[in-house]
């Protein structure tokens, strides 16, 4: 049996288990496990299949025992905002209700008028942006629709911290995941204790918020008999955004970072928040990051809109399109100049994103797309525009001009992504590594082990391990 750490990275659309050995001091990556993951609609809301996929995650530990590795330490990373209520007896309360569902609409807007928190305030106390699924949001639509929830619950777990929970028991909450609460203070990082008062919301059921880094415990009995083996259960960056940052092989104070995933995250490092007005009215955010840095940056919708343009023609036509034929059908309408705006709620969750983008195109007067290659080309122009307007207004906000843009996650793989953002934004591209968030989760586990003394050694190390592509402005 080899021993290693093992990375359980959980997205929207997938997860995956991938175990990381240090060796010479390069990084060498095996996936031993993946699974699909997705939202269904169940009692009237868009949820997420929470048990299944706490058995995908005992699953993928199984297979990486079969697979010949002994994993010490186990982290696991997943999105951000969506959390799970347990009771008196640790038992789950209600659906784990996914980020896109419709029941936070209008709750911004209430809080303002029954609750006398302005939006302005709120960000001034946490420094984290508007979504309208951020999970005080959440929180106050379950309040609204389901009190009695609230009033059974006596643990508030997010998803990553629910499955942690579910290998060895310890109920807690991760930093850079509570901090996308909107509940957690930029400056205290801990609960607001006024704010939540403020709010109505039950101060209890919030635990004690530990760092990445922190070990949780070992795997239970139950759970160890299940996969053949002991280990660590550690908290990386749980909130996978945090973990793909830490994988940025930045080369030096003037590189920005893009998450290239479902969501685009374009932004930097920060050692304080930024939450003056100026920045409330960019809407950028102040989430907490390993170490106690912030991840300053901008949501931007990302390849969620590629990703549901392949779904939905693949349910036209039986069998879906590969992302480099989708690419290759850009490039035959490269000079298509239609553009819609990525951020817009409307392409949140459409009930056809192709049809959606051809609305709002129709909507501002632009050229509407008819061919395939046409709407993917105003979906490329469309985020590569949105990067190019991050950048400028982060660099704005920080006072600071970047001469580079370091893109890591599965859309780092899109040549002709990084190449339209390369020549949008006027900045060097470097892509690269792909796995950006497991590779994140994993090196705060080979922190913790000693394999590299701190964050510099270990980034070194991703320089030296994983191919990084360079994209010169064209």
């Amino acid at each position: 049996m080899q021993t290693c750490t093992l990375a359980v990275d959980i997205g929207a659309s997938s997860g995956r288990h991938i175990a990381g050995i240090v060796q010479n001091g390069k990084i060498t990556l095996q996936e031993v496990y993946r699974f699909e993951n997705g939202v269904h609609r169940e009692n009237g809301h868009l949820c997420w299949d929470i048990d299944t996929l706490a058995q995908e995650v005992v699953n993928g530990l199984k297979a990486a025992h079969d697979a010949g590795f002994a994993p010490a330490t186990i982290g696991i990373d997943t999105w951000a905002v969506d959390f799970v209520l347990l009771d008196a007896d640790n038992k789950r309360i209600g659906d784990a209700v996914a980020y896109r569902d419709e029941r936070t609409e209008g709750i911004r807007e209430a809080l303002e008028k029954e609750y006398g928190l302005t939006f302005a305030d709120h960000y001034a106390r946490t420094g984290i942006q508007y979504q309208p699924f951020n999970t005080v949001y959440q929180l106050m639509a379950l309040k609204k629709e389901h009190p009695e929830q609230l009033a059974a619950a006596k643990t508030f777990l997010m998803v990553p911290d629910y499955l942690n929970y579910l290998l060895c028991g310890v109920p807690a909450n991760e930093y850079t995941n509570a901090s996308t609460t909107a509940l957690v203070g930029a400056d205290s990082r801990d609960w607001d204790d006024a704010l939540i008062e403020k709010l109505g919301l039950p101060r209890g059921i919030f635990q004690p918020i530990k760092t990445a880094g922190t070990v949780l415990g070992h795997l239970s009995p139950e759970i160890q008999k299940a996969v053949g083996f002991d280990a660590e259960v550690i908290l990386p960056a749980t909130h996978d955004t945090g973990s793909a940052f830490l994988a940025v092989p930045a080369r030096d104070e003037y590189a920005a970072y893009l998450s290239s995933g479902t969501w685009s995250l374009l932004g930097v490092e920060n050692a304080a928040a930024i939450t003056g007005p100026d920045s409330c009215a960019a809407n950028f955010t102040n989430e907490g990051g390993y170490e106690y840095r912030y991840r300053y940056l901008k949501n931007i919708m990302g390849l969620w809109m590629i990703q549901s343009v392949r779904r939905e023609l693949g349910e036209k036509t039986g069998t879906r399109p590969s992302f480099p034929e989708l690419i290759a059908a850009a490039k035959e309408a490269a000079d298509f100049p239609s553009c819609v705006d990525p951020d817009d709620n409307r392409f949140l969750a459409p009930v056809s994103m192709i049809e959606e983008v051809r609305a709002a195109c129709a909507d501002t007067h632009q050229p509407v797309p008819a061919a395939t290659g046409e709407v993917m080309q105003c979906v490329y122009n469309s985020l590569t525009q949105d990067y190019r307007r991050a950048v400028e207004t982060l660099q704005s906000l920080t006072g600071k001009t970047y001469t580079s843009l370091n893109i890591v996650g599965g859309g780092s793989q899109d040549g002709y992504l990084n190449q339209q953002t390369a020549n949008a934004t006027g900045l060097t591209v470097f892509a690269g590594p792909t796995e950006g968030t497991a590779l994140g989760n994993l090196m705060v586990q080979f922190i913790h082990s000693g394999d590299f003394a701190d964050l510099a050694e270990a980034r070194a190390a991703i320089r030296r391990s994983f191919e990084i592509k360079e994209y010169q402005p064209e």
